[in-house]
């Protein structure tokens, strides 16, 4: 009888302490990466400028690149300058728009991308996609995921705590994410990749269940590994589906609605889990979700990122339009706009304001 395996896509180091990026060198030459030290290093005008200076001395052959935004010309720019290079991969230091203008230019010239993370804003850090701005708003490209992950506690901990909470924001909403995935199937059939779905939610249960704060070392290994494992998850299932349902739909329809406006990604995500859940009937759920999400400083209403509960009964409305084909607990209720009045004001009532 054969026996089936399949190979897995992921980073081949993935290296979350304090002190991480003081071996970052080390790490790259025990690993095969780079022997030469002729790197790429993709970097902002912020956070990853002011590192230049500690991680420049360790990296004696790299060639520096400033990027300036996180736009897709941003990125075809980088790839047309290290494309002349003879470099062994390319390092994006910094945040979430570094690191996915890196992934997009390292796809584009055929090298492996070792992502720096500097904050812990997002799960895009360890995904196969990278989200640029374009002349038509935002959009998602597939790429090779990072083959070295490097994530220096130490670093996030310097950043400032709206990015940790975007992440916990972020992560959490796995759990509404998933719980769309199995909607779908048992509704229209949809296939589900059982890994991808256990990835993706014992993540999103793992920052959810956690005692500890943004203060806490222990707390941050934990919501970095859980964000490193949604990106897998993703490559795993070939798709954001593992990480994106409803959650994602209203955070997309807060940026489409209100560009000037929105929040945080993380912060609208996880607002949209919590209602996402308190919709599909686990009322105890979401109500534990929000409370999780207040003590960690997230909104849990609509009024705490300066939007009215009209404004956010239009988001909702809207939100099934900004992902066509995928099927959640918004598109399986089809609710009218006096139904989401209604079912917001339950909401509200539920959790406590």
């Amino acid at each position: 009888m054969p026996v089936l395996t399949r190979l897995i896509p992921s980073p081949v180091v993935v290296d979350i302490r304090p002190g991480a990026l003081d071996d970052l060198a080390g790490v790259l030459a025990d690993e095969r990466i780079s022997h030469s030290g002729r790197l790429a290093v993709a970097v902002s005008g912020g956070s990853g400028a002011r590192l230049r200076e500690r991680v420049a001395p360790q990296l004696p052959g790299a060639s520096w690149y400033e990027v300036g935004g996180g736009t897709l010309d941003d990125a075809v720019r980088l790839a047309s300058d290290i494309k002349a290079g003879h470099y062994d991969a390319v390092v994006g230091l910094g945040g979430g728009k570094i690191i996915d203008c890196a992934k997009f230019a390292a796809a584009r010239v055929g090298l492996p991308l070792v992502a720096v993370a500097t904050n812990l804003a997002h799960d895009g850090l360890c995904s196969p996609v990278a989200t640029l701005d374009n002349d038509a708003g935002r959009g998602s490209y597939g790429v090779p995921n990072p083959i070295a992950v490097v994530i220096d506690l130490n670093v996030i901990r310097e950043a400032p705590v709206r990015f940790v909470r975007s992440g916990i924001g972020d992560v959490i909403s796995n759990v509404s994410a998933v719980a769309d995935w199995e909607l779908s199937n048992r509704v229209n059939g949809e296939k589900i990749d059982g890994l991808a779905a256990a990835m993706a939610r014992q993540a999103g249960e793992s920052v959810l269940r956690h005692p500890g704060g943004v203060g806490d070392d222990g707390f941050l290994q934990v919501l970095a590994e859980a964000l490193v494992l949604t990106g897998i998850a993703m490559s795993v299932s070939g798709d954001s589906r593992p990480s994106s349902g409803a959650c994602h739909e209203i955070n997309h329809a807060f940026d489409l609605l209100f560009p000037k406006r929105a929040a945080a990604h993380g912060e609208q995500c996880g607002l949209g889990a919590a209602f996402a859940m308190y919709l599909r009937g686990a009322h105890e759920e979401s109500v534990y979700m929000a409370e999780v999400l207040r003590r960690h400083g997230l909104p849990v209403l609509p009024e705490e990122i300066g939007f009215t509960p009209d404004e956010f009964v239009r988001v909702v409305e809207y939100a099934p339009q900004t992902r066509p084909g995928r099927y959640t607990i918004l598109e399986h209720l089809d609710l009218q706009t006096h139904q989401i009045k209604d079912t917001y004001a339950d909401y509200v009532k539920a959790i406590g304001s």
